[in-house]
């Protein structure tokens, strides 16, 4: 048996409970990773909180988690990446969470070598963030030099690897912060800095190539307004577009529940002739070991606010939900 954090009922009154579970089986193509740090992140309690469970079926009682770093100690018998001993890193599949634990077994090919010039909590702060900033950036967006981009909420997680990520790119970097924050935004790459708190955003920025929105709702219908013709809003808050309601084989009940929920803001962008788009990012280790090298380069640094010991996982949840978080949040296993 091991020790995990889990969610036997929705709904945050339940919670995530300290319980024991059973060390997962190892399929041919997985490794079984001993657990030292793990990533908090807000899709964490969304999960708890059951706000996905139409879209994503967990089988309960569930191990939240969906960020880590550690060692692998067994290798299914088809792997071939992979070796005991190795220190790696990786966001599971979204079927197959469960990092608030001691082990998970995991598919090699959702797993990276870590990067080497960080320990194992800067490590386990990476994978989510960092996947979710390539994917709507290089993936998506194509960002490419001389573009300009608006990255939301530049010291949350997201917005934190983003800049940097975007700044590595060679485009023009613009994000909404609180004014205390603006000058740590320029250190890590920001060319301009709107505080949230006193200016409209949309007011002040015009023809704009990309938008990384992490907010959704007023912040997304307004974001429409800083692109050019042709530009791209790429959601991560929602609302979730038709298309991954295909990727994700929803029922036809809830494709059509999705289609209604983003018909306004698909209208909208259509209107202004640009594009909008929901990303949920997807676990990629081929992905990771080209981020492990930016890391290891210097390019990109890993931004933690707080390291919480793993008994206090609850108060790490609360914490990343208060919004407060500057970067990420980790919680050390081992």
């Amino acid at each position: 048996m091991m020790k995990a954090f889990v969610v036997n009922r929705y709904g945050r009154k339940n919670g995530a409970r300290a319980g024991d579970m059973p060390v997962p089986e190892l399929r041919e193509d997985d490794v079984l990773v001993e657990i030292h740090a793990a990533g908090v992140n807000p899709l964490d309690a969304k999960i708890r909180d059951g706000e996905f469970k139409r879209i994503l079926r967990y089988r309960l009682p569930l191990i939240l988690g969906n960020d880590l770093a550690g060692i692998v100690v067994r290798v299914g018998s088809r792997v071939q990446r992979f070796k005991v001993g190795d220190e790696v890193y990786a966001r599971p599949p979204k079927d197959r969470i469960g990092t608030f634990a001691e082990f998970i077994a995991i598919r090699e090919d959702a797993v990276a070598l870590k990067p080497e010039a960080l320990n194992m909590e800067e490590a386990a702060s990476i994978p989510l963030v960092g996947l979710t900033a390539w994917q709507a950036l290089v993936e998506r967006a194509q960002l490419k030099k001389g573009q300009k981009v608006l990255i939301h909420a530049g010291s949350g997680g997201i917005g934190t690897f983003a800049i940097q990520l975007a700044k590595h790119l060679g485009a023009t970097v613009a994000t909404t912060a609180s004014g205390a924050n603006a000058e740590w935004m320029k250190q890590l790459g920001a060319d301009i800095v709107i505080d949230y708190r006193k200016d409209d955003f949309a007011a002040v920025l015009k023809d704009f190539d990309v938008v990384l929105d992490t907010q959704g709702g007023k912040t997304l219908e307004k974001s429409l307004h800083v692109l050019k013709p042709g530009g791209k809003v790429i959601g991560i808050a929602g609302p979730p577009d038709p298309e991954f309601a295909t990727q994700v084989n929803a029922s036809w009940f809830l494709k059509m529940a999705v289609r209604f929920l983003s018909h306004r803001i698909r209208k909208e962008a259509r209107r202004r002739d640009v594009d909008y788009s929901f990303l949920f990012m997807r676990a990629d280790g081929e992905q990771l070991a080209r981020i492990a090298r930016l890391v290891d380069a210097a390019v990109i640094k890993p931004v933690i606010d707080r390291i919480f010991p793993f008994e206090s996982t609850q108060e790490a949840l609360a914490y990343v939900e208060s919004g407060r978080a500057k970067g990420k949040v980790v919680i050390k296993i081992r």
